[in-house]
């Protein structure tokens, strides 16, 4: 059994992304109702010391002709018999969508609340549209949801998200639409939860909405199709795993659910070129490459599962444990937090 978090604006933080998990698994059951094979997301609970700190649920997709990979994940964290430690609680809905179809792109979405020791607390709001293939109507539709969700905060979203998504090495960014607020206060707790519940609705809203058109829209696709889709999940993987902070940090901060941490991997990615990007990163990032690579099986397209990322996990800790300097090159989105330093 979870133990929650001791202050009201933790307490209300949890509310929130619970709510909003609910919703958004509604709606990817709904879409299996209807457009697949009637098989409902799946929860699966993991603890904090058994609980002692929290823990969280995901909900994982299991409707294979719908869904690539799709987890939702609610958690929280909190140190409340420990007055050592920096942070008193962090809160937070993390979900990860790769469709099937590579006609529908995938998504992400992150919304927090971390609250620190002497009360202080900030938001962290995320949401970006991801394709394998592009198309300009559904980035367009995704914009202007978020555009008009995050008003006068809009310019700043996009801005961040523009940054912290970039792919240096590659010269490009991962997914076409992205928005990020991080560090986000206005000093006023209400207004900033009511903001943090309408964005995450929006994005939510935004992306079923393009989701179901692609799926009804475009019924069949050709291997060239699905090809490009491996190469664009390839792509996802490797920010992920050597750029995204968010990620990363969870790594370091404890292993008790690897697995969900790394649930934003798709199923199958292109090892030869993950491979081809390690002569362009910087040391010792280029070691990373390596070593997840080295990881895998010997197939040129690998499946990724629960049980190589765990593999992966430990790669990406061993990493940063030998090299704790390597984590100022990850994404930033302009706003410095010491998310792994806060936890101990």
């Amino acid at each position: 059994m979870r133990v929650s978090a001791k202050s009201e604006e933790a307490k209300r933080a949890k509310v929130l992304v619970e709510v909003l998990q609910e919703y958004f698994v509604k709606k990817l059951d709904d879409i299996s109702y209807e457009l697949g094979k009637q098989q409902g997301c799946e929860p699966v609970e993991w603890l904090r010391d058994e609980g002692k700190h929290g823990g969280g649920v995901r909900y994982e997709a299991r409707d294979e002709s719908i869904f690539n990979r799709a987890s939702v994940n609610t958690s929280q964290v909190h140190y409340d018999d420990n007055e050592r430690k920096k942070l008193s609680s962090a809160t937070a809905i993390s979900t990860i969508i790769h469709p099937k179809n590579p006609h529908v792109p995938s998504m992400h979405m992150h919304i927090s609340w971390t609250q620190m020791r002497d009360g202080r607390g900030y938001w962290r709001i995320m949401g970006d549209l991801n394709p394998s293939l592009k198309n300009d109507v559904f980035q367009r539709d995704f914009d202007m949801a978020l555009d008009k969700a995050a008003g006068v905060h809009g310019d700043e979203g996009v801005e961040n998200g523009d940054i912290y998504f970039s792919i240096p090495v590659l010269n490009r960014t991962r997914g076409v639409s992205h928005f990020y607020l991080e560090n986000f206060n206005s000093g006023d707790f209400e207004s900033d939860y009511s903001f943090a519940k309408k964005m995450g609705e929006a994005i939510i809203d935004a992306y079923i909405g393009i989701a179901l058109q692609a799926l009804q829209y475009y019924t069949s696709y050709t291997q060239e199709e699905r090809d490009f889709q491996i190469d664009y999940h390839t792509l996802y993987f490797f920010q992920v795993l050597t750029l995204d902070r968010g990620t990363t940090a969870g790594l370091l901060i404890h292993n008790q659910n690897d697995v969900g941490i790394m649930g934003s991997i798709p199923s199958h990615i292109d090892k030869q070129l993950l491979a081809s990007w390690e002569v362009l990163m910087p040391k010792p990032q280029d070691e990373l490459v390596k070593a997840l690579v080295d990881a895998m099986p010997e197939e040129s397209i690998v499946y990724v599962d629960d049980e190589l990322k765990k593999v992966l996990a430990n790669v990406v800790r061993t990493h940063y444990t030998k090299y704790p300097e390597a984590l100022s090159l990850q994404a930033s989105g302009g706003v410095g937090i010491d998310t792994v330093g806060n936890h101990k």
